[in-house]
C-alpha cells in the first residue's frame, strides 16, 4: 500500500495513508475535516464514508 490522493467530485480533499493495516485518512478539506485521521479498510469504504458525510449535512462549507 502506498498513499494515496483521495478525490470526491473531481476534487483533492485528502490523502489515504496505510497505518497499521488499514488507511488513514488526512483531510485536506475543510468540509471533511470531520473524518480526519480516521481509518478505514479500503479506499471504496474511505470514498462511501465522504459521501455519506456530505449527503448528511454535517460537513462544514468552505
Amino acid at each position: 500500500m502506498q498513499r494515496q490522493v483521495i478525490e470526491f467530485g473531481g476534487l483533492p480533499v485528502g490523502i489515504a495513508v496505510p497505518d497499521q493495516g488499514e488507511l488513514r485518512f488526512i483531510a485536506v478539506k475543510f468540509h471533511v475535516i470531520d473524518l480526519d485521521d480516521q481509518r478505514f479498510p479500503s479506499i471504496g469504504e474511505l470514498k462511501l464514508a465522504i459521501r455519506d458525510h456530505l449527503r448528511s449535512g454535517q460537513a462544514i462549507a468552505a
